[in-house]
């Protein structure tokens, strides 16, 4: 069973949000665990809380957020893999998920006629209720990275967007809009405002962040879900007796506020427009090849001079035999040792970055380029020979 809709709620869902960045990239990067093996072990995790979720008649705030939680890290993996592994553009990922989740909510509303969050009494609705979140966590990663990437903003510039946007909602509802339409848009804003604000926290100052790393914010945000869901649990402060008296609406004051909301998305993708004009670099915070791709060097310097010289000469080494691969004509070989690449560049991340954060960037840029080209579904040997042998130059 799910809780009601209060100011409890989208304050732990916020919380829950943040901690779905930060705590995925702790893992990932700082632990070197790896993004793949991460995804594998959520998922896993995911099902086995979910079942736990399913089996209860009743709302128990420890279960329900912890299922939150849990399925916030995992949309947020299966979007980081899409552009990180397989090299999908934030663009496409984001009409993928868009997509996804109307087929979600159609296939939803034509077997349960509602999506209303107050009718999941029953195991299918609440099944599709998790779908959803799944799916909006997985559209929110994808949608806000995709904005940092257009406009370059900071993360603490950035946290304004989705709380705007979200303000302009609940202005909406008030209006006399749709509530469940209400309710879904707010949720898939949350996503990009809670993502902001744990990289506001977790980055470090050169990146217009706080500075607090991922480990302690993840820390921070968790202890406060944690508090808080004791709190709820000992106060019962989310459970609402008697609702409230719901906000007066009609047909003409739906599509009035229908025609509010389109306003501000074209005000919304206007202020885009312009933000993606102005000369900037991009964000550090979005995910992908973005931000490695806007990193220069000073002329003379070289990407590599801090890193220890073993480690370069591991990272040379895979790059030469895959670029000779290539030249042989062995592409599922080549697709192979790369790989061997990835996993050795992300596990050597928490070392490397830390001592040069701009080489790290640098390269990171070239190896994502590498990837890209040596697993494109149509690979071009030019491409792949063009992307190896600057990466290679840039390891000698």
């Amino acid at each position: 069973m799910v809780p009601e809709i209060t100011l409890w709620f989208w304050i732990i869902k916020i919380l829950c949000t943040t901690v779905g960045e930060s705590f995925a990239d702790w893992i990932n990067m700082s632990l070197g665990v790896g993004l793949e093996n991460t995804a594998l072990i959520f998922t896993a995790v995911f099902a086995v809380v979910l079942g736990w979720q399913l089996r209860l008649r009743r709302y128990v705030p420890f279960v329900y957020w912890l299922t939150v939680v849990v399925v916030s890290v995992t949309g947020t993996l299966y979007t980081d893999i899409l552009t990180d592994t397989l090299g999908v553009p934030l663009a496409v990922s984001t009409a993928v998920f868009a997509g996804l989740l109307a087929v979600v909510f159609g296939v939803w509303w034509f077997s349960q006629r509602t999506l209303s969050i107050h009718s999941i009494t029953t195991t299918p609705r609440e099944l599709f209720y998790w779908l959803a979140i799944l799916v909006t966590f997985a559209l929110g990663t994808a949608a806000g990275d995709w904005i940092l990437e257009l406009t370059g903003w900071g993360p603490g510039v950035s946290v304004l967007l989705p709380a705007g946007l979200i303000v302009a909602v609940v202005a909406g509802w008030r209006m006399g809009g749709n509530a469940v339409l209400a309710f879904w848009l707010a949720y898939i804003l949350t996503r990009p405002l809670g993502a902001n604000l744990g990289d506001w926290f977790g980055l470090p100052a050169d990146q217009q962040g706080l500075g607090l790393g991922v480990a302690l914010t993840s820390v921070m945000f968790l202890v406060a879900i944690l508090a808080t869901v004791v709190y709820l649990t000992i106060t019962r402060a989310d459970v609402v007796d008697t609702k409230p008296p719901a906000t007066p609406t009609t047909r003409k004051s739906e599509r009035r506020v229908l025609g509010f909301y389109a306003i501000v998305a074209v005000l919304t993708i206007a202020l885009l427009i312009w933000a993606a004009a102005q000369p900037h670099s991009t964000a550090p915070a979005s995910e992908g090849e973005g931000p490695a791709a806007s990193v220069t060097l000073p002329p003379g310097t070289s990407a590599t001079s801090k890193f220890p010289a073993p480690t370069v000469a591991e990272f040379r080494a895979i790059t030469a035999d895959t670029l000779s691969m290539i030249r042989a004509g062995k592409q599922k070989a080549a697709a192979a040792r790369i790989t061997d690449l990835e996993k050795a560049w992300d596990d050597a991340q928490s070392t490397l970055q830390p001592l040069d954060d701009t080489g790290w960037t640098y390269i990171d840029g070239q190896i994502d380029a590498a990837l890209t080209a040596v697993r494109a579904d149509a690979p071009k040997p030019p491409d792949e020979t063009a992307a190896l042998t600057t990466l290679l130059a840039t390891l000698e």
